[in-house]
């Protein structure tokens, strides 16, 4: 993730300090990462999809701005672990109104394992979203550490800070989490594929 050219942290106490002008100084620090988290995860998307980067952020932007609990960003980590919810929600959103629309053609398709060597698996956001709400039922860390990584973009190190958790507990759960999607997500295909 690019670090922002303003200290965002400090933007978010002088919002929080009802400072003028400091929410658009943090939107516009956090608008560059924010708009690569969302190209991550967009970038395997089908070809001839609607739903844009740029809008993907906008609306993340809004959402961030409008929710009432967003004076209680403590510091950038999380901040943007609250930005991965958000995210996260619209994706699921217009994932859900392309699969009414269109009835399961031309759904919104995420690759789960988007770093070099992982093995990427093309998912549908919305297969992905329930199978994390499932996932968070059996281990609400395991989901959380997917959610902020995934759809967030945090490094292993920020989620540990977000979570408050150790390195090689957010390694473990990291493993173990994309281990039980991935066997979710293809139980899930198999059993459309009957």
């Amino acid at each position: 993730m690019r670090s922002p050219n303003a200290d965002i942290t400090g933007l978010i106490r002088a919002w929080r300090e009802d400072e003028p002008g400091a929410l658009d100084r943090l939107m516009e620090a956090a608008y560059p990462s924010m708009k690569d988290i969302a190209m991550q995860r967009l970038r395997n998307e089908r070809a001839g999809h609607t739903l844009q980067c740029t809008a993907l952020v906008n609306e993340a932007c809004l959402r961030l701005i409008r929710h009432p609990n967003g004076r209680e960003w403590k510091d950038r980590t999380h901040f943007f672990a609250f930005a991965a919810r958000v995210m996260r929600g619209i994706l699921v959103d217009y994932g859900r109104a392309r699969r009414t629309a269109k009835r399961d053609a031309g759904q919104l398709r995420v690759a789960l394992y988007s770093r070099p060597g992982e093995g990427a698996m093309d998912a549908d956001v919305v297969d992905l979203n329930d199978a994390l709400d499932d996932l968070e039922k059996l281990d609400a860390v395991q989901s959380r550490v997917v959610e902020l990584r995934y759809f967030g973009g945090l490094s292993i190190e920020e989620a540990a800070e977000a979570l408050n958790l150790s390195l090689s507990a957010v390694k473990r759960d990291w493993l173990l989490a994309k281990t039980w999607l991935r066997r979710r997500l293809l139980e899930g295909r198999a059993a459309i594929d009957q």
